[in-house]
């Protein structure tokens, strides 16, 4: 079963938060770039966990939005990687308000 879930954020800086967000997060997990976006996989393992299966973060920047897509096995691990976005997205936006984030649930894929 795969849960996903995607969220479209709108800022001009789009494209400098997804580099910004996958040089960060390459210090420790796997990070594949392709153009402007970053697919970032979270170990089922990361910080002691013992999900199902591997987590992946899409970062893609798409003119002024900035869409995040993640991809979990299981849906407390999704929930949980909404707020580790949220959170990172957030530290490199400081100069702006706060970013809307509004994350819309996929049906889960069986797989």
């Amino acid at each position: 079963m795969t849960f996903v879930s995607e969220a479209r954020v709108a800022t001009a800086s789009a494209r400098r938060y997804a580099l910004q967000l996958g040089k960060h997060w390459a210090h420790n997990m796997a990070v594949v770039e392709d153009g402007d976006s970053r697919r970032i996989t979270f170990p089922r393992d990361a910080r002691g966990a013992s999900w199902k299966g591997d987590a992946v973060v899409t970062l893609a920047p798409e003119g002024d939005v900035l869409v995040c897509r993640i991809e979990a096995s299981e849906a407390e691990q999704r929930d949980g990687l909404k707020q580790a976005v949220e959170r990172h997205v957030d530290r490199f936006a400081f100069r702006e308000d706060k970013l809307v984030f509004e994350w819309r649930n996929a049906p889960v894929k069986a797989g």
